[in-house]
Parts: structure tokens; C-alpha cells; sequence
């Protein structure tokens, strides 16, 4: 596959961006009153308005031509059939086949992975009832009562983001705990909280063999065998979704409560598997499978949706044109929704994991840019944080606006309030205040000349900041699993353009593998030679340190 750069659609799209300037999106508005209505795309009952972009008619057929160009249509086709496009692990990559509602089937290869899929849905229903109707009980008999994840990466961001999101659905008698850092801080201050005798550890690692998870499964083991006072406790105490039955069983986990995926299952793509096992744990089978159900509606629509009408298609060519011909290097999400305050750490994985590469599909260093910079956070704790920066910085930073026009929390008229501070946000950030507007408003409120001379400039918001807002009814399973597939989609679809394989993370490996050679150097007492001058003072330091505690 050719370089991005080298297609007609690229050069023409950057001719069209030098001819374009800098955009005055609020004067288009102006010239044409439709443009709200025109650029808006719906799937799966979310509403994707881009009014708010820097983009034409003309630019969005330019967009369609280069995905037209990098042959997206037929990645798709390749992903959806079960093709090992994940070509560095040799992998499949069938997220889609987790969800995929309509049960047809689906061949990684030359076998139907779909009856799997089926089979593992079946276990984690059976289990989730027993737990939740109070038939399994934990070594004492008590009920459980509380849920500790114990993963990292997509074995964490996915379900704890999920879970926060999905709490409103939560059985009542269950809450739900995650513990992902091996700073022992983070599984020391989720145990303080907890029963030992109502409480279920969800130990999440495919190859149970994940260092920063194991050693917080061990220490969570050690602390239920002492407060309980026996090894027998472990059984009814811990679950596995792995798929290494031999560790499984040597830790005391009854493999029959093993939870399998498959290596076509990406790590920041697992929710939708066992991995989910948490959150379905805590809504239900049920409503675990709306989720699922709404994430196969946005594939449905991602697969079969026209170009122009195409929401993820249409957030991924956004952000290749801003990212490639307006040269923004960060992209805001922001929720106006607290149930939503995890989603952009969950996107930080999906979008920088995925598509932080420099070389392409064919090993060849890149001469563009790929992966922006993804940050966020919740609205409107935000507006008091960095939003100063997004109306009046040097960097543009082009934003996503998300939010529930119903909250399922009806407290007076607060969700009003959000929803017309998160309108009104997106509105400023077009608009802007020119100096005109200033200067009236500061002789309105009785400032001198002189001192309207030296404050107009503060208050100057140039506008013509863009952003896009996806709306939707209520954030419940059904939606939350469509919003996670368009922006899935979205990752793919940028992937397929920028040349590059989404579905490996070597980044995520190096450190790793240096973090077992440094571990194994701070149990011995020889000096280690081998690093640079900081880390070997370091790693000195730390080994010399009396107070230092395993």
C-alpha cells in the first residue's frame, strides 16, 4: 500500500487547505443557515453534529476520495471476514465477532469462531445469575457483595470505564472495585474498603503471566487466605478470564470458572469479551448484551452507512483533516457527563495505542503525522481547568463534545445547567468576542478609555475553535456500546489512511522487558554496568535504600 501522501485525494486536500487559510467557520454559518442542519450524521442513536469544523462540501468529498484512495472499504471487508490484517502477530482482528448479533458466521482460520463466542456469553450468563440471584456464596456462605477487578491496560480501562458509565443499571447489592497500578497503594486502599467473605476477585491477564497484574492477584490471595484462614477459600473467592488453565489452576482457581478469549481479541478492544465478565457482573446478561447489541447496530451501520452518512467514517476523516492539513497535535474529549469520566482514558488507549506508530505497514519510517495528542476531561470541571487554554491559547485544539440530553440522575434542574453550559461552550469557542465587542462592553460596565486601552486585548477570544458534539437520548447500555464502536471504527478507519497497523502495541513491550532485567538487579548486589549513568544512579539508589520494602 502506497503512502497516504503520494494519493491524488492528499495533494488536492492540501492545495484545498492552502486556497482554504485560515477557515472563518463563524462567517460561513452566516452565509449559509443550513450548515447546521447539512452537516450532521446519525447511527445507532447517537447524533454526530461537525457543523463546528473547519470543513466544506468540498473538503468532506476530498476526504471521501483519499479513504476512497487508501482502499477503506475493502480493510473493512478484511476485518469483518476474519483476515489476519494484524500482520506483525499474525492475528485476526475480531472485536466485531464478540458483538456480532446476528450470529453469522465468521471464519479466522477456515473455523467458525462464532459458536466460541456463543459458548463463553452462555458461561458468563451462568455465572453472573448465580452471583447475582445470591447462589454463589463465598467460602463462609455469606453473598458477594463487592467486585475487585484486577487487571491492566484494556483489562482495566475497558470495564472500570464501562462500569462507572453503566452504574445507574447496577444491581443493588453490588459495587464494583478495579486495581491496575502495582503501586501498592491502589490494591492496599481498595482492600481497606472491603468483607473479605462477601468479596469476588475478577483476575484478568490472557496469559496469567502479566507481572504488574500477578503480583497484585498474589497479594489480594495472600490478604483473603489470612483473613479467612484457609487455601480452600481461594475457589469461591476467585475467577479467572485467562486462557492459561495451567496457571489458573496452580494459583486455586477451579478452571471450570476460567473465562476464555482469543488472541483475535485485542487488549484495548476486550470489553466486549470475558474481560467484560466485571460489568456484566454488575448490570446483568441482559443488559450486558444491549451494550453489545448497540455496539453491532454502529458496526451494521459502520460496514453498510454511504460515505456522506457514515459516523465513524466521518469522525475518523475529521480528524485526519485536522491533524494532516490544520496541523493540530492534540484532540480534546469532553464529556459533559461525571458517568463518562473515564471515557477519555479509555480513548487515550484506543487512539494512542493504536495508532502511535512512525513506520508504516511496510516497516518504512513516516514522513506525516499519525496519533495526536488525546486529553480530556468531564464538563464542566473542566471549564474551570484547561479550558482557558482551548479559547485563548496559541494551540488549537480541536474537541469532541459528548453528552445524554437525560440524566439518569433527574436532580432539580441541574442537567439543564450542564447541557446549556456544554451548548453554550461549543458556541463561544466558534464565536469568539472581537475587540469591538470588548470595547462596548467594558464602556457598558463604566471603565475609563485609558483602562479599556489596557484590558480590551485580555478579553479578546479570537474564535473559530472547532469542535464537534455527539448527542444522544440517555448514556444506557445500548448507547454506551454504540459510542465505543463508532469511535473503535474511527481508530480503524485513520489506521487504514495513515498506512499503519493499528492492532499491535510493541511501544508497550520495551519497558517491560527492561523492568525484568532492573527487577532482577535490585534483588542482587552487583553494580549493574549495563545502563546509562542515570539509570545505574538509580537503580544504586534504590537497591542501597534500608527502608525500601518488598
Amino acid at each position: 500500500m502506497p503512502s497516504p501522501t503520494l494519493t491524488n485525494a492528499w495533494k488536492s486536500l492540501l492545495t484545498h487547505a492552502h486556497e482554504m487559510g485560515a477557515p472563518d467557520i463563524n462567517a460561513w454559518f452566516h452565509s449559509d443557515p443550513a450548515r447546521g442542519a447539512r452537516h450532521c450524521v446519525e447511527a445507532a442513536g447517537i447524533t454526530l453534529d461537525f457543523s463546528k469544523q473547519p470543513v466544506t462540501d468540498k473538503t468532506m468529498a476530498l476526504l471521501g476520495e483519499l479513504a476512497t484512495e487508501m482502499n477503506v472499504k475493502s480493510w473493512t471487508k478484511r476485518m469483518f471476514s476474519g483476515e489476519k490484517i494484524n500482520f506483525t502477530e499474525a492475528r485476526a482482528v475480531l472485536h466485531v465477532a464478540l458483538r456480532n448479533r446476528s450470529n453469522r458466521p465468521i471464519f479466522v482460520d477456515s473455523v467458525d469462531v462464532m459458536p466460541g463466542v456463543n459458548r463463553v456469553l452462555q458461561q458468563m450468563s451462568d455465572f453472573t445469575e448465580a452471583v447475582r440471584e445470591g447462589n454463589w456464596v463465598g467460602h463462609t456462605g455469606a453473598h458477594i457483595t463487592d467486585i475487585v477487578n484486577i487487571g491492566i491496560g484494556g483489562s482495566d480501562l475497558g470495564p472500570v470505564m464501562a462500569c462507572a458509565a453503566l452504574k445507574p443499571f447496577g444491581h443493588p447489592r453490588l459495587r464494583t472495585h478495579f486495581v491496575s497500578n502495582v503501586d501498592g497503594t491502589h490494591l492496599a486502599e481498595t482492600l481497606a474498603l472491603l468483607n473479605p467473605a462477601s468479596t469476588l476477585f475478577v483476575i484478568c491477564s490472557k496469559t496469567f503471566t502479566t507481572q504488574e497484574t500477578l503480583a497484585n492477584a498474589h497479594a489480594a490471595r495472600r490478604w483473603l487466605v489470612e483473613k479467612l484462614g484457609s487455601d480452600a477459600a481461594v475457589a469461591k473467592h476467585f475467577v479467572a478470564v485467562s486462557t492459561n488453565a495451567q496457571e489458573v489452576a496452580a494459583f486455586g482457581i477451579n478452571t471450570a470458572n476460567m473465562f476464555e478469549f482469543w488472541d483475535w481479541v485485542g487488549g484495548r478492544y476486550s470489553l466486549w469479551s470475558a474481560v467484560g465478565l466485571t460489568l456484566a457482573l454488575l448490570i446483568g446478561m441482559d443488559q450486558f448484551s444491549d451494550m453489545l447489541a448497540g455496539a453491532f447496530a454502529m458496526d451494521e451501520h459502520f460496514r453498510s452507512a454511504p460515505p456522506a452518512n457514515n459516523l465513524p467514517l466521518t469522525l475518523a476523516l475529521i480528524g485526519i483533516w485536522q491533524r494532516n492539513f490544520m496541523g493540530a497535535e492534540s484532540y480534546g474529549i469532553l464529556p459533559y457527563s461525571q458517568a463518562l469520566a473515564r471515557f477519555p482514558a479509555y480513548l487515550q488507549q484506543l487512539e494512542m495505542e493504536s495508532n502511535g506508530k512512525r513506520v508504516d505497514r511496510e516497516g518504512e519510517v513516516i514522513g506525516y503525522a499519525t496519533a495526536p495528542i488525546l486529553w480530556g476531561e468531564p464538563g464542566t470541571n473542566g471549564q474551570h481547568a484547561f479550558y482557558q487554554l482551548i479559547h485563548q491559547g496559541t494551540s488549537v485544539v480541536p474537541a469532541d463534545f459528548l453528552f445524554a440530553l437525560h440524566s439518569e440522575y433527574p436532580i432539580g434542574d441541574q442537567q439543564t445547567k450542564l447541557l446549556a453550559n456544554a451548548i453554550a461552550q461549543t458556541e463561544a469557542l466558534l464565536r469568539g468576542k472581537d475587540g469591538a465587542q470588548v470595547v462596548q462592553e467594558l464602556t457598558q460596565m463604566g471603565f475609563s478609555a485609558e483602562k479599556i486601552a489596557h484590558l480590551a486585548s485580555h478579553r479578546i477570544f479570537p474564535g473559530n475553535r472547532p469542535t464537534s458534539t455527539l448527542t444522544f437520548n440517555r448514556l444506557d447500555p445500548k448507547t454506551l456500546g454504540a459510542l465505543i464502536a463508532a469511535y473503535e471504527h474511527k481508530v480503524f478507519v485513520q489506521g487504514i489512511i495513515w498506512n499503519i497497523n493499528s492492532f499491535d502495541q510493541w511501544g508497550v513491550e520495551l519497558g517491560k522487558q527492561l523492568a525484568s532485567r532492573i527487577l532482577a538487579e535490585l534483588g542482587t548486589s552487583a553494580p549493574a554496568v549495563e545502563h546509562d549513568s542515570s539509570t545505574q544512579r538509580l537503580i544504586g539508589a534504590m537497591a542501597a535504600n534500608p527502608g525500601r520494602r518488598e
